[in-house]
């Protein structure tokens, strides 16, 4: 693949530990923007600058378009440091790596070509779950349509829009199993409109806007800027950018509750060793400190299961093996787990905290976003029985995984 206009990134971003240390510089100056960036509703200018100038955005982007192609679990490590001094910050982060990585591994090579031109720190936001149609047409798609939780959006360059496919008389057509036939399409920042709506209980400064087509109904979307929802292979990232669409997604939304949930029980232990009430110092109450305890059991537990599921993957790959059906729905169910996980440690904190959790501030905030986080499509009931399909082994021998289940 000739990507000669791409400008490849310095060699260090290559490099987990001096990627670790831009991050613990930066976590300071994210935490101070984190008010400002709150009451935009959107990332803070110089806040998305820190995260992109540290190559944040880009840090499972494949090598050979200048991203620095970390594997998913050393990726992990930094996206939780950002969300756990800003959770809006590491969401923006995981979603770009999310919907930006995958766009970066499955455009053919002329699409990835154009997008990432000017290099790796491309920002890619919008709603890869269909609220959008598509007709095919030569050469590409018409889409039409109103998509919602544009994370990131308003520093995005492309916008990232999934579309039921339909024929001209607007049918959605259908897979073999019934399900509809879905396709991705990537267009300019500039060919939508943001309905600036994003006035939520937490994740506020995601700027997770609404957005639709600006100035016509439909829009032309040239077929090497879309992939097939269900069966696009990578083009390039390497054996790990083999978990597509399903993976990268179960990555992120895990990576940034990891992050959250432990700002959660970190400003607890803080709140705790200062606050003495009409019951004495809080952190010398018999009850506080059994269940205080029994939370940081349960979440390092849920923590150690994630990386457990997330390392096992790692190992397949570095056999130059593919991840097992077994070895997805480990990391799918992290994923469930860890956000039921957060929800209870964040409801417990939010109790303890006897009203000081009630006022704005980091623990409020914090509590906030995780109930907002447990909200996404990827936490659905349904996602987890397809995990306990696979465990029991009620799946037919070809069976594979597409972002909601189990196909087979």
């Amino acid at each position: 693949m000739n990507m000669s206009a791409v400008k490849p990134r310095d060699s260090r971003a290559d490099d987990f530990q001096e990627m670790s240390l831009r991050v613990e510089a930066i976590l300071p100056a994210i935490e101070a923007a984190a008010e400002e960036s709150e009451n935009l509703n959107r990332l803070a200018d110089s806040t998305y600058g820190l995260l992109k100038d540290a190559g944040l955005y880009s840090m499972l982007m494949p090598k050979e378009l200048g991203g620095a192609e970390l594997p998913h679990v050393d990726a992990m490590r930094l996206g939780e440091r950002i969300a756990w001094a800003h959770g809006s910050a590491g969401w923006c982060v995981v979603v770009n790596n999310g919907v930006g990585g995958v766009l970066s591994i499955l455009l053919p090579d002329d699409g990835a070509q154009d997008v990432f031109a000017h290099g790796p720190n491309t920002m890619v936001a919008g709603n890869g779950v269909p609220r959008g149609y598509a007709r095919a047409v030569e050469n590409g798609y018409m889409i039409r349509g109103h998509w919602a939780y544009g994370s990131g959006i308003h520093h995005a360059d492309w916008i990232h829009s999934g579309c039921f496919l339909t024929d001209d008389a607007g049918n959605v057509l259908k897979l073999p199993d019934g399900k509809p036939k879905i396709v991705v399409t990537h267009h300019p920042r500039a060919t939508v409109e943001l309905k600036g709506n994003w006035d939520v209980l937490g994740l506020r400064a995601t700027g997770s806007f609404d957005y639709t087509l600006k100035g016509a109904e439909e829009l032309f979307v040239p077929e090497r800027f879309c992939y097939d929802f269900s069966v696009a292979t990578a083009k390039r990232g390497g054996k790990q950018s083999t978990l597509g669409l399903v993976g990268y997604t179960a990555w992120g939304h895990t990576t940034w509750g990891l992050g959250v949930g432990r700002r959660m029980l970190d400003e607890l232990k803080s709140l705790a060793s200062k606050r003495i009430d009409a019951f004495g110092k809080m952190n010398e109450g018999a009850t506080f400190k059994y269940e205080f305890a029994r939370a940081e059991a349960r979440f390092r537990s849920a923590r150690a299961f994630a990386y457990q599921a997330w390392n096992s993957v790692a190992e397949t790959f570095a056999r130059n093996e593919e991840a097992s059906l077994e070895q997805i729905a480990d990391i799918k169910l992290a994923l469930r787990h860890v956000h039921d996980v957060i929800s209870d440690v964040g409801t417990f904190a939010h109790r303890a905290a006897r009203g000081a959790s009630l006022h704005n501030g980091v623990m409020q905030r914090v509590y906030r976003d995780i109930h907002s986080g447990t909200q996404h499509i990827l936490m659905a009931d349904e996602i987890v029985q397809e995990c306990g399909r696979v465990y029991l082994g009620a799946v037919g021998p070809n069976a594979k995984w597409d972002v909601f289940g189990v196909n087979g």
